[in-house]
Parts: structure tokens; C-alpha cells; sequence
């Protein structure tokens, strides 16, 4: 082929691709588009195709007027309005019938600042401090806040000679005890952490009697006593020999106990406790002493017995009688003595165990918490170790603590109802329970060599507990068997198990 035939070809080619990027004209693209000019570029032919331009606009006033008064619409409304209450009063009587199906809570019973923790005694203050008289108490509340102590009993520390009543000073403090000032430091210190003072007013307290023998004489000295105390912040008082001081001023006494009643703190609301001392040991004598005193509290020897059958039928006895917010157990005491001396070492957790988880105010006396003894004199010098870690490793200390602390956040201890399971010469055991609160069974075994199996079946246990603490350390959280319960010599166990309904 020749070159001017290649070059007419080439140039027919060409013609054809220009004719192409052309612009189409309306007729050619039709009514439909309207074409936008082209634009070239590179080779590339870009053209504006206009969108369809569409708005929903809705009804208008007017027409949804209309459309709203129309019977369809009016049913409709209707029907929406019916479904709505239907739902509400739908739930309203669910919620009738969950508050009604599910158990109430039981009211709390009415209860005093002493009815929530252990009460500490402190009879000799130099004894207790090592010489350091009350600054020293003062310096030791900490220690006592940290066992969960309500209310710390202190003294006699007023002026008094042995028999002489012309030189009983009630409202003065011995030199030896210290002084106002020292005092004062002691309220301060424990009413900030929310612990009570209590002072030990006996009058002939270095004599044979704890009264002298022109009690009638006494009690009048005693009454602008008690209101010199109250004014410097003391939460209560506490007597021993109530029971023949009111006997022998019964009108006097009754002016006592109104006084020391219907004294509040400055807000109102906490009352000052009147504290008694007995030698009394039988529930039928110390309903008595109770009754006929009107204490708040009465320490006595009820258990003093080495038999726990004894123990725990004094205990049903009073708490049947009495009911737990009167009810103080102790064993050793300013004048007892300390517990390790009277009931030995071994069983020093034991009885801590007892008279914690027993209906009503634990009391103590000053070193029960770490097994203290008595060494020639009721009143022995507190150990305190070299430093407050050595106090906190002492291994009575620590139970004290964990089960004193746990009475104070459980319920069912603090308050809870009691029930006996079982009891022989030598072993006991017993449930502390309150409304809807977890339980707990407290099994005791006073034998020194035997261990014993309880078989305990009550339609108010379950068949299996869990260990809390044990006196031994040797189950802790174990899961036991309440129908075959071992319990060791000298050994206090704690269980908890569950509310059902």
C-alpha cells in the first residue's frame, strides 16, 4: 500500500475519534437530558448530568387535622391509651406482689451503747499502765478501740481510807490514781473512738464491805458525786453490793438510779448506764438482785461453775427471764481476779469464746485478752511487750480480737436470738440468729483430755456448717458434719451456715 493511501486512512480515523468527543445535541440525547458543554482534558471528556431534584414535603397543618379526627384514628388512639395503663397497673401489681411474697425484715430491737461490745475493767490504773497513772489509760485507748471495746470501766480511783467514811472524798481523785486533768484526758481520748468511760464509784472500795456501815449517809454524799461526774462527761457508774446499799436507802437508792436514767449526753440520745456487782451465782437470785436493784447491768458469779451444764441452764434460765439487753456474763472481775487464773491457760480461749458469743454485754477484766494471771494480787502489772507488734502476736490477743471484731459487724451475734442444741458436764452447744442474717453455732467442750461428738439435728441447722474460728486453729473453713461434730479437749468452735426460708 502506498504512503498517500496510509495517510488518507489515518486521517479518516482521526475524523471519527474528534467526531466523537462532540457534543451531543439536544435532539440527539432527546427531551429527557439537557447536556452541559463538554469539557476535554487529556483526553478525558467529562460531562454535568443535572440530578433530579426531589423534597418530601409531608402533610401540611391543615391535612393532618384532618387526617386526626377520622374514626380510624381516633381508635387507634384509643387503643394506644388502653395498652398503656394496661401495662402500668400490670406492673404496679408485680410490684405489689413481690413486696408482698418477699419476707419482711424484723425490727431491730431497742438497744444501748452497752449492748454492742465487750466492756473493759480496769480496777487498778497503775497496774494497768505500769505506774503511769491515767495519762497513761489515755495513751492505751487505741489498743482497746482496735479489740472492739464499747466502753472502758475505771477505778475506784476517788479518795477513800479503808472503814472511814469521814475521809471518802467521791468527788476527788487519789494521788496515786492521778489527777482531773488526767481524767479528762481519758474521756477525750476514748469518746473519740467512740468508747464509753464508766467509773467504779464504791465507796469503801480498800474496805472489808464495799459500803460502809451508815450506807443512808453515803448515798446522800453520793448523789452531788454522781452529778459532778456526769458534768465532766462520764457515760455511767458502776456499784459493788448494789443489792444491800438498796436494801438498807431503798427510797435514796431509787434517787440514785433516776438520776444516773434520766441523765443524756448533750444531743439527747445516749444514756448513762448504772452498773451492779453481785456475789449471787443462781438465775432465781440474780432475777431477783435485778429486779429489785433497776441496774442496767449486773456482773455476778453465774459463771463461775466448772460444769457446763450448769453454765448453759444459767444461761437459759436468765436469758428466758430477763432478756439480752440486761444481761452481763463475766468470770473474773476487779475483785475475782483474771480469767486465765480462775479457769487455767488451756481454757482461756474457750471462755473468751463464751462470753462473746453469749445473748448479751461481754465484760472483762484488764489482761483477759492475753491471758494475764494473777501473781500474789488480783491487780497484776500489764504486759505490754517492747513494742505494740509484740502485743498484736500474742496468740489470745488475736483470737480476742477476731472474734470480738466479728461479734461487732454480725447481728446475729450482737442481737441475734439464742438457741440451745446441747449441753452435758461438759460440753454445750447453742445458735446465735437474727432475721434473715447468716447464723452461727457455737460448740464448746470444757473436758481436758476427751474429745466429744455432738449430734446435733435441729429443724433450724442444715446438716453441714463452715468453720469460723476455732480455739485450736486446726479447721479453719472446713466444711463439718453437725450430725457427727468432734470437738476436741479444751476446744470452742464458731460455725456459720446460711438463712433459708
Amino acid at each position: 500500500m502506498s504512503n498517500d493511501t496510509e495517510m488518507d486512512m489515518k486521517d479518516v480515523e482521526l475524523n471519527e475519534v474528534e467526531q466523537e468527543k462532540q457534543p451531543m445535541t439536544e435532539a440527539e440525547a432527546g427531551n429527557k437530558y439537557a447536556i452541559s458543554p463538554v469539557s476535554e482534558k487529556n483526553g478525558v471528556v467529562k460531562v454535568k448530568i443535572p440530578e433530579e431534584e426531589s423534597k418530601f414535603t409531608g402533610l401540611t397543618k391543615e391535612e393532618l387535622m384532618k387526617v386526626a379526627g377520622t374514626p380510624g384514628w381516633i381508635k387507634v388512639r384509643w387503643a394506644l391509651l388502653i395498652l398503656f395503663w394496661l401495662g402500668w397497673l400490670g406492673m404496679l401489681a408485680g410490684a405489689i406482689a413481690i413486696i408482698i411474697q418477699a419476707p419482711r425484715c424484723k425490727p431491730l430491737p431497742e438497744m444501748n451503747w452497752w449492748n454492742y461490745g465487750a466492756l473493759y475493767q480496769i480496777g487498778d490504773v497503775n497496774s494497768f499502765t505500769g505506774s503511769s497513772k491515767l495519762i497513761g489509760v489515755a495513751e492505751k485507748v487505741q489498743m482497746m478501740d482496735e479489740l472492739k471495746i464499747k466502753g472502758l470501766i475505771i477505778g475506784p480511783i476517788h479518795v477513800s481510807s479503808a472503814d472511814e467514811p469521814e475521809k471518802l472524798k467521791l468527788i476527788e481523785i487519789s494521788e496515786e490514781a492521778g489527777d482531773l486533768t488526767q481524767f479528762q484526758e481519758v474521756i477525750k481520748a476514748a469518746h473519740k473512738r467512740g468508747i464509753s468511760v464508766v467509773l467504779d464509784l464504791t465507796p469503801n472500795y480498800k474496805g472489808k464491805e464495799p459500803w460502809f456501815a451508815d450506807a443512808v449517809s453515803t448515798v446522800v454524799k453520793l448523789e452531788s458525786a454522781l452529778v459532778h461526774w456526769l458534768k465532766e462527761g462520764v457515760d455511767g457508774f458502776l456499784f459493788y453490793g448494789v443489792e444491800k446499799v438498796s436494801t438498807a436507802a431503798p427510797t435514796l437508792w431509787e434517787d440514785v438510779r433516776v438520776l444516773i436514767h434520766n441523765n443524756t449526753d448533750s444531743v439527747g440520745k445516749t444514756k448513762r448506764v448504772l452498773i451492779g456487782v453481785t456475789e449471787q451465782s443462781s438465775p432465781d437470785d440474780i432475777v431477783a438482785v435485778l429486779n429489785k436493784t433497776g441496774v442496767d447491768l449486773l456482773l455476778t458469779d453465774a459463771l463461775r461453775s466448772t460444769s457446763a451444764l450448769d453454765v448453759a441452764n444459767t444461761v437459759d434460765r436468765l436469758y428466758s427471764t430477763c432478756g439480752q439487753t440486761r444481761l452481763a456474763w463475766n468470770i473474773g472481775g476487779r475483785i475475782a481476779g483474771h480469767l486465765a487464773s480462775l479457769v487455767g491457760l488451756a481454757k482461756v480461749k474457750l471462755s473468751q469464746l463464751l462470753l462473746l458469743t453469749l445473748p448479751g454485754t461481754p465484760v472483762f477484766n484488764y489482761g483477759d485478752e492475753i491471758g494475764l494471771q494473777d501473781e500474789g494480787s488480783k491487780n497484776p502489772i500489764m504486759v505490754w511487750g517492747d513494742s505494740k507488734e509484740n502485743m498484736t502476736e500474742n496468740p489470745f490477743r488475736q483470737f480476742f480480737k477476731s472474734v470480738s471484731e466479728k461479734r461487732s459487724k454480725e447481728r446475729s451475734l450482737q442481737h441475734g436470738e439464742y438457741l440451745p442444741l446441747f449441753n452435758s458436764t461438759t460440753a454445750m452447744a447453742y445458735v446465735r440468729s437474727w432475721d434473715q442474717n447468716e447464723r452461727y453455732l457455737i460448740a464448746l467442750n470444757w473436758h481436758s483430755t476427751e474429745t466429744v461428738t455432738l449430734q446435733l439435728k435441729h429443724a433450724e441447722i442444715p446438716e453441714h456448717a463452715t468453720v469460723v474460728f476455732s480455739t485450736t486453729s486446726d479447721k479453719g473453713e472446713n466444711v463439718l458434719s453437725l450430725a457427727q461434730l468432734e470437738v476436741g479437749p479444751d476446744q470452742g468452735l464458731i460455725l456459720k451456715f446460711p438463712y433459708t426460708p
